[in-house]
């Protein structure tokens, strides 16, 4: 249990601000659910480093920062433009509750729905109890479980594919003060379904946020889905995201994770295959400058034999920005032929840059085939001089390497549209963002 001696524990009290608005406020589970989270939350207490899973990574926006809870009124907050990849279905969310007036969800096939948090709490409860239930005790979840107001549910029906790419937009940022935003999603994919998400988060304004994300994923047998999230948020924004999935027999859980923004970000993939034939493909880009903190954190627990994984983060880092890489991989004693895979790699520009990077395996079982390794560096010199010999200016030669370097996780997406618009902030995100003009 985490001790709170020298600064009283954030977010005492949260369940009093507005108890009565809190979607489910009328349902005995719900409000308990609440309850016990919170109880969890306060007797566990904020992450601190002397923990092992937060060693690299402090909280101190949260001891720094007095953030009050995200109410009605934040959501009606103008907003000029909106993030779009697709152009075709879209769950837009401000400061993280619905707004139905700048979101697009008729094109969807039968089978298949896509709706806020706080409305399936209204039409269908009981179903979305199932969902919930076996939500993890981490103490930030904790929190996120007493105090989640809205978020996105995608349910994919039995044999159901959806073509199109969907997208949702969660965009901060937007006040006249610090805020606090607690967002609870629900991905479920029946058996045979299949669906490609794409998750923008923003900021429209300078305010300073706190966003706490939490997403429970449930594959049913031969499901498939892949999910990109890009984070680009102002550098006052402090985002926790943590995603929960269970995979049964021969479904598919991809996910990449574009991280280019923010003061402090944590993502956090936790993943359980649980049927033979299960697979997962863990994929990250972090670009981070200035004084910005980001850390990927993974868990993949290969539970039953002929289960397979594997996960590919690169990143760049300038100025004395940090990153930290956090995996770990854990066959358990029953899963037989477990296939498992990891590689973590950074870029320094910066000698003030730094990265921790602490890629694990745990290994029970005797005839599996699992590896992992982690490098970083600078740009290579004898590369840049090759490139410059050649009559590329230094500055292009430079932005060439650091493209090529991240093309390995790019090139891994399927979705050619999808590959082009990453590519093209990656780009957007080098020194002069320019990788096709004359820069002598």
């Amino acid at each position: 249990m985490s001790t709170q001696n020298e600064q009283p524990l954030p977010f005492t009290g949260i369940l009093d601000q507005s108890p009565g608005t809190l979607p489910g406020a009328d349902l005995d589970w719900m409000r308990d659910l609440r309850t016990r989270g919170y109880a969890r939350y306060v007797e566990q207490g904020m992450p601190t480093v002397g923990e092992e899973a937060w060693k690299y990574t402090h909280l101190k926006t949260l001891e720094d920062t007095v953030f009050r809870l995200a109410g009605e009124d934040d959501a009606t907050q103008a907003v000029d433009s909106l993030p779009s990849i697709f152009g075709g279905v879209r769950l837009v969310f401000v400061n993280g509750i619905y707004r139905a007036d700048l979101s697009t969800e008729d094109d969807l096939p039968t089978g298949a729905t896509l709706e806020s948090f706080a409305a399936t709490a209204t039409r269908d409860a009981n179903w979305l109890q199932s969902q919930l239930d076996s939500s993890s005790g981490d103490a930030l979840v904790s929190l996120n479980t007493a105090a989640m107001r809205d978020g996105y549910v995608l349910h994919v029906g039995k044999n159901t594919a959806v073509a199109a790419p969907i997208e949702v937009v969660f965009v901060g940022g937007v006040s006249d003060d610090p805020i606090a935003v607690f967002t609870r999603n629900v991905i479920a994919m029946d058996e045979g379904s299949e669906a490609q998400l794409v998750i923008h988060r923003c900021s429209a304004g300078d305010a300073p946020s706190f966003s706490n994300n939490v997403t429970s994923v449930s594959l049913g047998q031969n499901a498939k889905i892949s999910v990109t999230t890009l984070q680009e948020e102002n550098d006052t924004a402090t985002t926790f995201s943590s995603t929960h999935v269970n995979a049964v027999r021969d479904s598919v859980f991809q996910s990449l994770a574009l991280s280019a923004g923010g003061q402090l970000s944590r993502t956090e993939q936790h993943v359980e295959l649980n049927g033979e034939g299960a697979h997962c493909q863990l994929d990250g880009t972090y670009l981070v400058r200035g004084s910005s903190h980001c850390d990927h954190t993974t868990r993949v627990d290969h539970l039953v034999p002929n289960t397979t994984s594997n996960e590919m983060f690169k990143g760049v880092l300038d100025d004395a920005a940090r990153a930290v890489f956090q995996g770990k991989i854990i066959v358990h004693p029953d899963a037989q032929h477990t296939d498992g895979r990891m590689l973590n790699k950074t870029m320094l520009l910066s000698d003030k840059a730094e990265i921790d990077s602490k890629p694990e395996l745990e290994i029970y079982a005797d005839d599996v085939k699992c590896a992992h390794g982690a490098t970083s560096g600078q740009i290579d010199e004898t590369a840049l001089f090759y490139l410059q010999s050649r009559g590329i200016p230094e500055a292009k030669a430079r932005n060439l390497l650091v493209q090529s370097f991240l093309g390995e996780v790019i090139e891994r997406i399927d979705n050619e549209t999808l590959r082009e618009a990453i590519t093209e902030k990656i780009v957007s995100w080098l020194p002069g963002g320019d990788m096709g003009g004359d820069n002598s």
